[in-house]
């Protein structure tokens, strides 16, 4: 069981602790400029730290090149290593190791420069980590021992502590348990010796799960429950669950299958309210051959279907992890390139000023001699400009050519994208068609590039009107595709099928877009999330239904959002999918109700570079409500522009609302 990759940083960065931080604070002594640059710099540390990195990476990555700037703007090496190393971090967390190699080594580089010892081992336990990742068990281990070195000199026990467990974990993985059994005690003694609980914990487990590998089942038991302990004490869930799931194993192992069963299926518990699904894909999997041995058929076949499942999930999550580094292969290997010409050209240069020392010393022998070389050299350097000039201007005219080329590729693909917008344009009902069936209301509508996943959409049957917000997988031309469709399955749906209840439209819908896409080879997951309304104008009644979108309604007068909360499932293939719940509801003349997607709260600005968030939104539209609809549609458009600045709009953005 190898620690997860927060723990390596949590040692190696700098850290004292895992405690809670106060942002705000943080935030202002990075933007006092009368602050010590490193009070300012460690600010800006902490705030990545429990803030991006592990959650949003790319807003890590850029904040961390704010810390380089400034870091090298005023010559503090050690800070710039720092921040590599932070960059490199980013990279990690997303599986793009390529890239977290390059920040991390050039992080190593300027820490071996200057003599920064923790840098130093910062870096080679995180190469260390890469390449054991990648199953380079040999360069794994070189860059961990290189790390424990270094933590042994400068008496670091965190960080001796993790490098002894790396290096049991390279032994374990070998198939050599002494080795590993040694260096995970030596990890043991030392989160003791410091009071490192988590640390302890997760040794523990390392042990045991060595024990039982060697057959000795009743000290692997003991480790485990030892370990159990202590992570019920510091009430680390994923910890929880990992000891449970080693002590159901081995009550397995031992064909205990009734204590195995109940132990086993309390860590599947654990693992599903924290949504470890690595955790519920191993222990659903073990449920299943126990009860398949035991001949309980029913009980095999559900764990076996959410094994499936969660498998399903995981390959989904590699997947993404596959793109994201596909994605950044080509730049790496341009990097690669471009540092081995750089070093061509050193070489070069040297070897030309080495030729041209030799040259001098030959011309003190002999003036004629050097008279008729130079004369050579010039007419030979002479032709060497000529040709380098021809050759120059062939490649410009090269690069003008393709350069056209390019452009008039563009000029296609932005065409096609128009066309596209056209398409999508169609789906969308104009305005003044809004405004016939619900005359108090507005669309707020922002995508994010020329055409978007997300949508509004609004049909009229029988005296109601159906009226909805909707997000689709993606945004830009992928999205819009998917939102075709997700479009027509609402028309369809309403129209052609006549089902008039929000909740079973969103039950057909779900079936409609499934449909559609299993006729591709390919298994597409893509979807939806909606918040679907039908209003009685004559009486104010409305029916509403939501996948994750919620339903927000202010009544008349009133000083609080009441929250009508959505399905946590999407419209499209999900691992379970219940019937979506119905709400039924009676609004009066002066309530107002509003549906949104998410691109409004998570549009990154203001200030402090954060997001708006949900909280923010309701303030805001609560200040609003002595406004007509209009009025409110041109001051939530101020208000997302002023807070948006200059920064890139991140997602597209639909809100609409309406008044009885």
């Amino acid at each position: 069981m190898q620690k997860p990759l927060s723990i390596f940083i949590l040692l190696f960065i700098g850290f004292s602790s895992i405690s809670q931080v106060n942002i705000d604070s943080l935030w202002n002594v990075w933007n006092d400029k009368e602050k010590p640059d490193t009070n300012r710099l460690g600010s800006l540390m902490e705030i990545i730290f429990h803030e991006y990195l592990f959650s949003q990476p790319d807003s890590a990555f850029y904040f961390a090149q704010l810390q380089y700037d400034f870091a090298k703007s005023v010559k503090n090496k050690i800070w710039i290593s720092k921040a590599l190393n932070i960059q490199g971090v980013t990279f990690h967390v997303k599986s793009n190791y390529n890239e977290a190699l390059f920040y991390y080594k050039k992080s190593l580089t300027m820490a071996e420069k200057i003599g920064y010892r923790e840098g130093m081992a910062n870096n080679f336990v995180n190469i260390g980590s890469i390449y054991h990742k990648q199953n380079n068990y040999e360069e794994a281990l070189l860059y961990y021992n290189k790390s424990l070195e270094l933590t042994k000199e400068t008496d670091d026990k965190r960080g001796m502590a993790a490098s002894f467990h790396n290096i049991g974990s390279i032994y374990k993985y070998k198939g050599d348990y002494e080795e590993a059994l040694k260096y995970y005690k030596m990890d043991l003694e030392i989160s003791e010796d410091i009071g490192d609980q988590h640390g302890i914990a997760y040794s523990l487990n390392d042990i045991g799960v060595i024990h039982s590998s060697q057959g000795n089942l009743k000290k692997a038991l003991i480790n485990y429950k030892k370990g159990l302990q202590i992570s019920k004490n510091i009430e680390d869930q994923r910890l929880i669950s990992i000891s449970l799931g080693n002590i159901g194993n081995l009550y397995n192992k031992q064909g205990n299958y009734q204590q195995a069963l109940i132990i086993l299926l309390k860590a599947l518990r654990n693992s599903k309210e924290i949504n470890a699904y690595d955790r519920i894909n191993e222990n659903s999997n073990t449920l299943y051959n126990i009860y398949k041995k035991i001949g309980d058929t029913k009980n095999a076949l559900d764990m076996f279907e959410l094994y499936v499942a969660s498998k399903d999930t995981l390959a989904k999550k590699d997947a993404k992890e596959a793109a994201i580094e596909m994605k950044y292969q080509h730049r790496y290997e341009t990097k690669a390139k471009l540092d081995s010409l750089d070093n061509l050209r050193i070489r070069q240069l040297k070897d030309k000023e080495i030729y041209k020392q030799k040259a001098e010393l030959e011309a003190k022998k002999n003036q004629q001699i050097m008279l008729y070389g130079g004369m050579g050299l010039v007419i030979i350097f002479s032709i060497f400009i000529l040709n380098r000039f021809r050759v120059t201007k062939h490649q410009k005219m090269l690069i003008e050519q393709q350069k056209e080329k390019v452009e008039e590729k563009n000029m296609e693909i932005l065409g096609s994208i128009q066309y596209a917008k056209q398409l999508q344009d169609a789906i969308l009902p104009p305005i003044k068609i809004v405004k016939e069936h619900l005359s108090q209301s507005f669309i707020f509508y922002r995508p994010k590039d020329i055409v978007a996943g997300d949508f509004y959409w609004i049909e009229n049957l029988d005296g109601w009107v159906y009226f909805a917000a909707a997000d689709c997988t993606g945004h830009g031309v992928p999205g819009a595709m998917v939102s075709v469709v997700c479009s027509n399955t609402l028309s369809k749906a309403v129209i052609e099928e006549k089902i008039n209840t929000p909740a079973v439209i969103l039950n057909r819908a779900r079936e409609l877009v499934i449909e559609r896409f299993e006729r591709s080879e390919r298994q597409i997951k893509d979807g939806m999330d909606i918040s679907l309304c039908a209003i009685e104008p004559t009486s104010g009644k409305i029916k509403w239904a939501g996948a994750h979108n919620p339903l927000w309604i202010i009544r008349n007068e009133s000083k609080e959002i009441e929250v009508i909360k959505a399905d946590t499932q999407p419209i499209g293939r999900y691992a379970t999918n219940e019937p979506f719940t119905a709400h039924s509801l009676q609004l009066n003349k002066g309530d107002s109700m509003y549906l949104f997607t998410d691109g409004f709260s998570d549009q990154f600005g203001g200030k402090k570079n954060k997001k708006y968030k949900a909280a923010n939104f309701k303030r805001f539209l609560l200040s609003i409500q002595d406004k007509d609809m209009d009025a409110q549609h041109q001051l939530i458009g101020k208000e997302f522009d002023q807070w948006k600045g200059d920064l890139e709009q991140i997602d597209d953005v639909c809100v609409m609302g309406v008044r009885v």
